[in-house]
């Protein structure tokens, strides 16, 4: 039977309260448990797909297609699990299935309630990914912050599970700030109200996990203890990181709070420590001397970190563990490049170039004015979905001179839509619905995406609606710009590659949702080794 450890937290969001999670997953699998993980998400979206990332950050796509928090993207980075749809459970999945059992008759006849009703429904989702995948020990991150009226569903849940399982089963680690005033002084206060607005819920944390600017004092950890109900030796401190999120296994491991947690559900463990050395391997190359590389990034929202989360993470790590290299990203809005007359400044400098997945078409002529520097320049370039189907229309509209070149997400009169809905295109089956989740393709051999990979057959993850007309492939090969790969199933064009360019690679899945720390992405280690070379 499955342990359960939960992680909720207080005072404020943005804490990382994902990362701490995947990091206690990281520092588990270091003893060589089996392990899960599970995001409760109290929003009423069924999922991350439709919401706006400017407010939620980037959609990760799961390999079977379920679009999720950026969370789950930290899981998979941190840990060695493959994430599922059922590793995200979302308030509105939870009342979704509960009114379609009432409308069934599921339940009798009797009133649907949050108590029970939707209470069992979420402890049903948790337990069931604890069976169904046999691990030694399921992660929950509850989301939000305790007092939130939208968390209160979740956090009884939470309860009811700890009376049912026992204490012995379940951990809860609640994490926390510790805020620094002016003066240097550290405040427990904040701490002691979200302790006990966790206790009003009735769970009684058995870990606190303090964010906080600098150290925690011994002093300070004994307050804490004393009026959080709490043992001292189970208040730990998650300060400041230096350089990369990456530092967190180390530090965890060099609090105890692995060990504290292992002791908590008394876990029988083959190994005394977590082998954390591939995480002090990565840290050594990070903080090691090595050639600096710029990449500018170009998109929409690119002032928000978050929205590009997986890419940035991706280009670090190939930056890092393939090259020992420091990583500049160069931020840069796509709309900002429409009218600028010097646009050759806001690139000098860049060994290379991406653009990653976006939608809608503001900033569409910046985009493509830069997907036509990157050509012209032969600076290398990486573009992801839309960042691949830019390509050719960039070069319908520069080489083959066809000025109304270009997709029908933007407008729908084009004389020559390179870029459209599958079911606008001869021989494709009208599906009228996003491409989610992994497919396999086929990569032409002697090309640099075949280089990058080494091999021929590949399998990857996708998030698209629109896709190349195949009816320009031939414009496009004559042209310099050859599709190198094709879906497996329906022969879509999945990449293209610049003919006569250092290094110009589109593809139209989403490489950077597979990519990890110590085992990069082949396609972004390629990417960077080329911008290196420049």
């Amino acid at each position: 039977m499955s342990k359960y450890i939960l992680v909720t937290s207080g005072v404020c969001s943005s804490l990382g309260k994902g990362v701490a999670a995947a990091t206690i997953g990281s520092l588990l699998e270091g003893y060589g448990l089996n392990i899960t993980m599970v995001k409760c998400d109290p929003y009423i979206n069924v999922d991350a797909g439709n919401i706006s990332p400017f407010q939620h950050g980037e959609v990760y796509v799961t390999e079977d297609g379920a679009e999720t928090d950026l969370d789950l993207g930290n899981f998979s980075r941190f840990t060695s699990i493959n994430i599922t749809n059922d590793n995200c459970i979302t308030i509105g999945k939870v009342y979704d299935q509960v009114i379609r059992n009432e409308r069934a008759g599921r339940y009798n006849g009797r009133t649907v309630q949050v108590i029970p009703h939707i209470t069992d429904e979420i402890k049903r989702r948790i337990l069931t990914i604890g069976a169904k995948s046999n691990a030694d020990v399921v992660i929950v991150e509850i989301g939000g912050t305790v007092g939130d009226i939208e968390s209160i569903p979740f956090l009884e849940s939470a309860r009811q599970l700890i009376h049912e399982l026992g204490k012995n089963d379940v951990c809860t680690v609640h994490l926390s700030l510790i805020p620094v005033i002016t003066g240097g002084e550290l405040k427990s206060k904040p701490t002691q109200h979200s302790v006990k607005q966790l206790q009003e819920a009735g769970i009684q944390p058995d870990i606190l996990l303090c964010r906080c600017e600098k150290e925690i004092e011994a002093d300070m950890r004994k307050k804490l203890a004393l009026f959080c109900n709490v043992s001292t030796d189970a208040v730990f401190a998650s300060s400041n990181i230096d350089k990369s999120i990456y530092e967190l296994p180390v530090l965890f491991h060099k609090e105890g709070i692995d060990k504290k947690i292992i002791s908590k559900l008394a876990i029988k463990t083959e190994v005394p420590n977590s082998n954390i050395r591939q995480w002090t391997a990565f840290l050594n190359k990070l903080n090691g001397e090595g050639q600096k590389v710029t990449i500018a990034m170009v998109g929409k929202k690119d002032y928000l970190d978050e929205c590009y989360k997986s890419v940035r993470e991706s280009l670090f790590h190939a930056a890092i563990t393939s090259f020992g290299a420091k990583l500049e990203i160069r931020k840069i809005d796509a709309e900002s490049l429409e009218d600028t007359e010097n646009f050759a400044t806001a690139f000098e400098g860049a060994d290379g170039i991406v653009i990653p997945g976006n939608y809608g078409q503001r900033g569409f002529l910046g985009l493509l004015k830069t997907v036509k520097y990157a050509r012209e320049n032969n600076i290398p370039y990486l573009g992801i979905d839309l960042g691949m189907q830019l390509m050719p229309i960039e070069t319908a509209r520069s080489i083959l001179g066809w000025e109304d070149a270009d997709s029908t997400e933007f407008i729908q009169n084009s004389e020559h839509a390179i870029i459209s809905l599958p079911e606008e295109q001869a021989g494709l089956s009208a599906s009228g619905l996003m491409q989610l989740g992994a497919a396999t393709v086929k990569i032409t051999k002697g090309t640099k995406l075949h280089d990058a990979y080494k091999k021929s057959t590949i399998v990857e993850r996708h998030r698209n609606k629109y896709t190349f007309d195949r009816k320009y492939s031939k414009d496009m090969t004559e042209h310099g710009l050859i599709p190198c790969a094709i879906s497996e199933l329906d022969k879509r064009t999945e990449a293209f590659e610049w003919e006569n360019h250092k290094w110009g690679v589109g593809v139209q899945y989403h490489p950077e949702f597979v990519s990890r720390p110590t085992k990069p992405h082949p396609l972004f280690t390629a990417f960077i080794g080329a911008a290196l070379d420049k």
